[in-house]
């Protein structure tokens, strides 16, 4: 999403890390192309307006630490006011009571339902007894919708009876949780296309009868400016804890996530990042600045692959890298466990310098291993015989043009395919020979 204010700000700190001292006319041209980055970017104008006068304050009156160059220290001028600007310090939930509730309010189409299945499958995954209320009684098909994902994840679900109002749902939903010994109680509620004053009497009356220690607006990123203008209606409404920015996986200009919390006031908690269950992050306003300015965040990056890898999969994943023969099924394994991980373009923005290259470079980067091209690849070896996969030296050119029959493509994707892995299998052998290595220094 910020791909293109990245790459702005990252031509801005560049150009002034090519200056050995910096003149009162390198700011000023820096902070107006940064304002033009940032209004581009959708970025409230107000927000913009004292985000810069806080970066002029303190890049003009500055003495330059002797370690750093001038370029580096207004870098990171514009580093800390940019997380001041997302939040400063991450912010939790509020999981005291039994149960502990969790109330989500939006507008139809902004990922509320999803999310909340993305939440009771987060606090599931933690080891809560979770229980989620279908709410949204008008949507067609938002209670089954509900349903589904709770079952998905494996928590209960109540739906709402015949003739029953959201607010007597609510309650009822309580006395359940009690019975069930739930620990947390997820509600997800009604929307709209624009907040009216019915939806706001129905929330209000929803707050009042289970009196929530969590209330989230779930707010889509790709919206702008519209995004901000809702969060300060519902919050002035009803009254939020807190902010879930969804779709930040999109192609939009991403200013809502910078605006959205210096305008209300509320924190950003979570960020939802595509569309399985497991993709909801929680929010670091340090990580995120850091991502933005193309500095990485490679912390997130571990605890992805963390949660990605079961218990003893990282363990086998580096056996099969430096065992003796490296197969084709070997090869295949590493594949779904790097897809667990998510799109590799994404992952890219969260290692140094590399999220803001340009495409082209980032393709170079992947080798072209997007999400369709991994299907293909996976195509491609399942065509093969158990044979072929644990013995590629065998697979001749008849041999490929059947495999490329049996997976609907070319020979020259099965070419690609095996030189590739002709790549990894090399790989795999240095690292191997780089284990004994270090094995004969620690004797």
């Amino acid at each position: 999403m910020f791909d293109k204010l990245g790459q702005s700000l990252q031509k801005t700190f560049k150009q002034l890390r090519g200056y050995g001292k910096l003149s009162d006319k390198n700011i000023q041209d820096a902070l107006r192309d940064i304002r033009m980055a940032l209004l581009e970017a959708d970025v409230h104008f107000q927000v913009v307006k004292d985000f810069i006068a806080k970066v002029r304050e303190k890049a003009m009156g500055a003495d330059v630490l002797e370690s750093i160059t001038p370029g580096q220290q207004f870098t990171k001028h514009v580093h800390d006011e940019m997380i001041a600007l997302l939040g400063g310090q991450g912010v939790d939930f509020d999981l005291s009571g039994r149960p502990a509730t969790i109330l989500m309010l939006g507008l139809h189409g902004s990922g509320k339902t999803t999310t909340t299945g993305k939440l009771a499958a987060k606090f599931h995954k933690q080891g809560r007894r979770v229980l989620v209320v279908a709410g949204d009684i008008r949507r067609p098909a938002a209670v089954d919708q509900l349903r589904i994902l709770a079952g998905q994840v494996g928590v209960d679900c109540i739906a709402p009876l015949p003739g029953e109002t959201v607010p007597a749902l609510g309650a009822r939903a309580l006395k359940e949780a009690e019975t069930r010994m739930a620990d947390l109680v997820i509600f997800d509620t009604g929307g709209r296309f624009q907040i009216d004053t019915e939806l706001v009497e129905e929330l209000k009356d929803l707050r009042a009868a289970v009196k929530p220690r969590n209330v989230l607006l779930v707010l889509d990123a790709a919206i702008g400016q519209e995004s901000v203008q809702v969060a300060e209606t519902f919050h002035r409404e009803v009254g939020l804890t807190g902010l879930v920015l969804t779709k930040l996986d999109g192609d939009a200009r991403g200013g809502a996530a910078l605006s959205v919390r210096a305008v209300t006031g509320c924190p950003v908690l979570l960020v939802g990042t595509g569309e399985k269950l497991t993709d909801l992050e929680s929010f670091y306003p340090d990580r995120m600045a850091s991502r933005i300015l193309g500095m990485g965040d490679v912390i997130t990056l571990v605890e992805k692959a963390q949660q990605a890898m079961e218990d003893g999969d990282f363990e086998s994943m580096q056996a099969q890298l430096t065992k003796e023969s490296f197969t084709l099924e070997d090869f295949l394994l590493q594949l779904r466990q790097i897809k667990k991980l998510g799109p590799l373009e994404n992952l890219l923005e969260m290692l140094p310098g590399v999220g803001n290259l340009p495409d082209r470079v980032k393709q170079g980067l992947t080798g072209g291993q997007g999400a369709n091209e991994m299907k293909r690849t996976e195509a491609i070896i399942l065509s093969m015989t158990p044979r072929e996969r644990r013995n590629p030296g065998i697979i001749n050119a008849s041999r490929r043009k059947r495999i490329a029959r049996g997976c609907g493509l070319e020979v020259r994707h099965v070419n690609e395919l095996l030189k590739r892995f002709e790549g990894a299998r090399k790989m795999a052998k240095q690292m191997k020979k780089h284990q004994k290595r270090l094995l004969r220094l620690g004797r």
